[in-house]
């Protein structure tokens, strides 16, 4: 069995992207300005991400026998993507998914999950080579949560790390958090899980600490948009706050994507947390700056060529209290 550096449970959207001056008021029809067809969700994103950062990746999901499904092979091939344990439903088509994108590049995203919403844990139980052989798993919500779980218990039982994007935003399964290593909340799922403002900004290390307790994770990555990002490494007793590059935005579709399948290909390759962190954070930043979820995520080459360009600042915290 080949061992692979990053293996991605996750799904398959073809986003049909509309772009407008504004979003359309209730039972109001809208001109917009522009339309574009990609192929994306959050596990291709990831899986790609991971890929253009060198590391031998794998994606396990469901697609359907369709056009679209088709073109997520082609698509995950060319990046070199081992798609062995992608399920093709026969009935269910591929999921799509609806994005709106305003002039500043900011979204709102509507799913339908289509033959994501199919997987099983019998599926995932099938795949289970490539997740227990695999350095880093990366989950995010878009999947039943049944086969979430059962993905990331294999995984977490064979010693794999675990990261979980709990996204969408919304209620996750308790039984989850004894399975995860990394959680990487955005700013709108960091606020659904806690009950506290990520927009005030002294709220967010109490934000970060508080998911690590409650999870008890080793470590909690609090993304904040064109803020940067919080990064909390209970293994080191080290917080870090690590603003954002300025970059040209056109299209934030698939940035937290790619921050996350880069942040999952440094692990692999054996860095640090925040390391991993600022590599991640230079490779979601440019990613914003071309349309498209998957197809906007760069190179290792690109992301380490912005990091060195402009080394970061990052404001170190200690943790009074870091766990034995």
């Amino acid at each position: 069995m080949t061992r692979y550096d990053v293996c991605v449970l996750g799904s398959f959207m073809k986003d049909l992207v509309a772009s407008a001056e504004r979003r359309p008021l209730p039972g109001e029809t809208l001109h917009g300005t522009g339309f574009a067809e990609f192929l994306g969700g959050k596990g291709v994103n990831q899986a790609i991400a991971a890929a253009r950062m060198g590391a031998r990746t794998a994606i396990v999901g469901t697609i359907g026998d369709d056009r679209y499904g088709e073109e997520f092979l082609e698509l995950l091939k060319t990046d070199g993507v081992d798609t062995r344990w992608v399920v093709r439903h026969p009935e269910l088509g591929t999921g799509v998914g609806l994005p709106l994108v305003l002039p500043d590049g900011s979204n709102s995203i509507i799913i339908v999950s289509r033959a994501n919403s199919a997987i099983t844990p019998a599926d995932v139980e099938a795949a289970s080579a490539v997740l227990t052989s695999s350095k880093v798993l990366s989950v995010q919500l878009e999947l039943p949560v049944e086969a979430s779980r059962a993905a990331l218990q294999l995984a977490s039982a064979a010693g794999v790390t675990t990261i979980l994007t709990p996204a969408p935003a919304g209620p996750v399964d308790a039984g989850l958090a004894a399975f995860v290593d990394i959680l990487v909340p955005n700013e709108v799922e960091a606020a659904a899980l806690t009950g506290l403002d990520c927009d005030d900004e002294t709220q967010v290390p109490a934000i970060a600490r508080r998911l690590a307790e409650e999870w008890d994770l080793r470590g909690c990555v609090v993304t904040l948009g064109s803020r940067g990002a919080y990064v909390l490494d209970r293994q080191h007793g080290v917080e870090v706050r690590m603003p954002a590059y300025s970059v040209a935005t056109v299209d934030t579709v698939g940035a937290g994507d790619a921050f996350c399948g880069s942040l999952a290909a440094s692990l692999a390759d054996g860095a640090e947390l925040v390391d991993a962190v600022q590599l991640a954070n230079a490779a979601g930043a440019l990613s914003t700056t071309l349309d498209g979820a998957a197809a906007s995520a760069p190179t290792r080459a690109a992301a380490l060529a912005l990091l060195d360009a402009h080394p970061v600042r990052m404001s170190p915290f200690q943790v009074a209290q870091p766990p034995p």
